[in-house]
């Protein structure tokens, strides 16, 4: 970090961006930044959030950046042509990725914890972050989303933690490459399946970062990250598992609770046997809590401990996240965006009685392309015969972009399955609020588009009003 410049972020409301603007800033670093949502008028919250956090906000439009002293901080996917970049470059300043400033955060730390993997890398995180915090140990935290646990008034978009001189904890990114930058100390790795890159890449990728860590703690369910692990030292390598592959640490008994999850922890190493209770939904959060237990296992904290904090995690925002109830119809706010994490919410709300009213919104025409045969199957299979899925066309946020495969493409091949392609996501909200009835959940689908939580909210409002007018009437 140099405290002499001006750390400028092109998109600072992005969830990676936000939270590492602030810890610069935390930090001593002067830090500005401008973004699309701010001059499109959306997100008012959370701009308000940062000037009060004297951060100066400029339109994105280049006015923000007028000397060769300022560090323009942008996302690998930001092209030359945007306004921002361009006047970096005519003023002489240097440009580095979000990714390369955050490796280099990260390698000069003492003791850092890598968390990868196609899916699960947020929630992982921060309870990575909970558990080291909660053990007294002062953490550093960048995650992708905010960690209910860190939000008071002060915070309200608590996805990073200012740490003070603690392991820093890091959810890493395969989707740009970046994650060859990071030298972890502790590598996480949770999955590894058809995502942004071919597997092939990917397999490459997520190796190279297991072998450059001391220790890796890898996901013994998952087949390839089981064939990636066994090309690692064994004395270099700790596993979880569900309970079906031996591992140093299973998850036996898993009970579905209505608030969360219970199960019977074995640890192979030492024949430790002992209970935990999530505070949170499905097998996926329990594989999740595994990781997070061996990760903080390999810098002292003792299991039992560990456990214990975690029956106080209470999830990340935007991952099955119940934002209420009206007219008996539950509102659930999700990340699901591709169709191993899709499947992972079908799974956990399929244990619970219910329709499901799915609404997905594809986190672009790139990712939709390459994923359209999961998806497809994704839906085909686990759906179950009362669910209904409405999609939209995926979000798109300027720049060049194939547009060769829809949303009607997926919904064209389900078959039996009751979907709908609606192009403008309001149309969609009003078919969702036509088929909902007492005892269905509505469940919100998508990334890369913070509008989403809004565009949730407006729902369960319209539901609330709904059954007031009905309730009148009565």
């Amino acid at each position: 970090m140099d405290p002499d410049r001006t750390y400028f972020f092109c998109g600072i409301g992005g969830s990676g961006m936000l939270p590492l603007a602030m810890m610069l800033q935390a930090e001593g670093a002067r830090v500005a930044g401008s973004d699309r949502s701010l001059d499109q008028g959306r997100l008012g919250e959370k701009f308000d959030f940062l000037r009060r956090h004297g951060i100066a906000l400029y339109p994105q439009d280049g006015s923000g950046i007028t000397d060769s002293g300022v560090i323009l901080v942008a996302s690998a996917a930001v092209e030359d042509s945007v306004p921002d970049v361009a006047a970096a470059r005519r003023a002489g300043a240097l440009v580095i990725t979000r990714a390369r400033l955050l490796a280099d955060l990260f390698n000069r730390a003492p003791v850092s914890i890598g968390v990868a993997g196609t899916s699960g890398k947020s929630t992982t995180t921060a309870m990575i972050g909970w558990i080291l915090h909660h053990a007294g140990l002062r953490p550093a935290v960048v995650n992708g989303a905010v960690m209910k646990n860190f939000v008071t008034a002060e915070t309200p978009f608590a996805s990073a933690l200012v740490g003070g001189g603690g392991p820093f904890v890091a959810e890493v990114d395969e989707s740009d490459g970046s994650i060859a930058m990071y030298r972890p100390i502790t590598a996480v790795l949770n999955n590894l399946s058809l995502d942004h890159k071919s597997l092939a890449d990917l397999r490459r990728l997520f190796g190279d970062f297991c072998a450059k860590a001391g220790r890796s703690v890898v996901n013994a369910d998952n087949d390839e990250v089981a064939l990636l692990a066994a090309a690692l030292p064994a004395a270099r390598v700790w596993s979880y598992s569900l309970g079906g592959r031996p591992a140093d640490l299973t998850a036996l008994d898993l009970r579905p609770d209505p608030g969360g999850m219970r199960c019977r922890l074995v640890d192979r190493r030492d024949g430790t046997s002992l209970p935990l209770t999530l505070a949170v939904p499905g097998a996926h959060n329990v594989a999740n809590a595994l990781a997070a237990l061996l990760a903080t296992g390999s810098v002292g904290v003792p299991l039992a401990e560990a456990a214990a904090a975690l029956a106080g995690f209470t999830g990340i925002r935007r991952r099955l996240e119940v934002v209420g109830t009206a007219g008996g119809v539950t509102v659930f706010d999700d990340f699901a965006h591709n169709p191993d994490k899709i499947a992972a919410t079908l799974a956990a709300l399929h244990d619970f009685p219910g329709r499901l009213l799915l609404f997905f919104q594809p986190h672009g025409f790139g990712p939709l392309k390459m994923l359209k045969d999961g998806f497809i199957d994704c839906f085909s299979r686990l759906m179950r015969d009362e669910d209904v899925l409405v999609m939209s066309e995926p979000v798109y946020f300027g720049g060049t972009v194939e547009r060769s495969v829809s949303s009607r493409d997926i919904v064209a091949a389900l078959g039996g399955r009751a979907a709908y392609a609606i192009d403008e996501r309001q149309a969609c909200g009003e078919k969702l609020l036509a088929l909902a009835r007492p005892g269905d959940r509505i469940v919100v689908m998508g990334a890369r588009d913070d509008s989403l939580s809004q565009f949730t909210a407006d729902l369960l409002a319209r539901l609330a009003e709904r059954d007031a007018a009905a309730t009148g009437q009565a």
